[in-house]
């Protein structure tokens, strides 16, 4: 049986920055990954650029790291103060040499089926591929259980963003309200844009600049606009939403939310922060998974062709890509050995171990016109604490699924509060072991 000091699973945002700080810090790390690509939203679910956070950011150096790698790769600018405009698909490449940089071993298409543990103690996984299976299975899965592999190791982390590990040991979860669900997204991207005629349209047509940007890097032209139904305020682009439900185009739930944002290295493409999935439970369900996608892939085409015929520009625009997976804002949150409330996020709580901070507003989609959150607040700390499992003392989770009560996950939820859960959690490890 092979030994790691410390196993993550789950190659996500959270995941991968955990794995390549423990690696850097000497721990032998193991990071498994049930699909055949490392970054999870960033890369698989298109999440592109990572939203800016505090400027008094802690534990950045897996994010200054890939920042340093994609700029040199081509895939990475500096937009309005934001340096995380990264390029998705060369990220998938950058996450791999950064993984070998730091010596710790991936293995894809992998997953854990199960755990063994003493009484409070993690002590090996048990890990299995489909890549190994042979072509049929017998009814009792007995060609399943011979083809499982143990591995031990000192730490386990979670950073599935579902807390499957967590599920898997039947440990206690932190209860949502039955209005406490935020709906699923659906990235995509059309290329063959002519980014020229579409950003002349919308400089011209929304003076807010809030809402609509437009800036030339390196002689590159980079944009970003969004609308939505919400009366937040005078979204310029909602009429034209509107016409296309009076033609046919769009459904009335098609309005709900758009987002758009050029991408580094792919030239004449946007990426789109949206089909926001309103009809649809928010559940982590398989069913309703799959029907999300179905949902999510149809209203993509719908979308697709009201762009072509009312977005100057994109009269020669096609679908280049749709995401992989689900863009899950929130699904199981573990209770851990403490609960980060949302009156710790108003009220700036310090914490003596604090893995991450950051000010990014309190962001809570809802499926109900005028029904979702966003709340600008004071800098705020996330505790190591809430990374920590109650029941074991050497499992830990990171990424959304942390313990955090529904309100403050809203806000803690993002990619570069994620990698800085990652490296803390890291650095943390690495300073127990060395201690022990």
């Amino acid at each position: 049986m092979s030994n790691y000091d410390l196993i993550v699973v789950g190659g996500g945002t959270a995941g991968c920055a955990a794995a390549y700080m423990a690696g850097k810090l000497k721990l032998k790390t193991l990071l498994i990954e049930k699909s055949g690509v490392l970054g999870g939203s960033t890369t698989a679910g298109l999440v592109v650029p990572a939203m800016k956070s505090s400027e008094s950011q802690i534990n950045t150096e897996f994010m200054d790291v890939l920042i340093r790698k994609m700029k040199i790769m081509g895939g990475q600018v500096d937009y309005l103060g934001n340096p995380g405009w990264f390029n998705p698909e060369l990220l998938k490449c950058a996450l791999d040499d950064l993984m070998a940089e730091a010596n710790v071993k991936v293995l894809y298409y992998t997953t854990v089926q199960g755990i063994q543990h003493t009484l409070d103690t993690i002590t090996s996984v048990s890990v299995y591929s489909e890549l190994l299976s042979p072509c049929t299975y017998s009814i009792d899965n007995s060609a399943f259980k011979d083809l499982s592999v143990s591995i031990g190791t000192r730490y386990l982390v979670d950073a599935t963003g579902n807390a499957d590990i967590f599920k898997n040991l039947n440990c206690e979860f932190l209860k949502n309200n039955e209005d406490e669900t935020q709906p699923f997204s659906l990235r995509f991207i059309m290329s063959g844009i002519d980014l020229n005629a579409y950003s002349e349209w919308l400089l011209d047509i929304d003076k807010d600049k809030d809402v609509t940007t437009v800036q030339q890097i390196d002689g590159v032209l980079h944009l970003s606009t969004a609308c939505t139904w919400d009366k937040t305020r005078k979204w310029a682009l909602l009429p034209i939403f509107k016409a296309g439900v009076a033609n046919g185009l769009l459904k009335p739930d098609d309005l709900n939310y758009f987002q758009v944002f050029t991408i580094p290295g792919m030239p004449n493409s946007i990426a789109f922060n949206c089909p926001r999935l309103v009809n649809c439970e928010g559940t982590i369900d398989i069913e309703n998974i799959s029907k999300s996608l179905q949902d999510g892939r149809s209203t993509i085409y719908r979308l697709a062709e009201f762009f072509k015929k009312y977005f100057p520009g994109f009269k020669k625009a096609y679908i280049s890509q749709i995401s992989d997976m689900l863009g899950i804002r929130t699904s199981r949150r573990i209770k851990g050995k403490y609960i980060y409330k949302i009156d710790d996020i108003l009220n700036g709580t310090s914490f003596e171990n604090p893995v991450a901070v950051a000010n990014y507003p309190i962001d809570v989609h809802s499926k109900k016109k005028n029904g979702s959150t966003l709340k600008k607040v004071q800098e705020y700390q996330v505790p190591l604490e809430s990374l920590m499992s109650e029941q074991y003392e050497n499992l830990f989770a990171v990424g959304r699924c942390i313990s955090a009560d529904f309100m403050a996950q809203g806000a803690i939820r993002i990619q570069p509060t994620c990698f800085s859960m990652g490296v803390g959690l890291a650095k943390y490890l690495a300073k127990h072991r060395r201690h022990r």
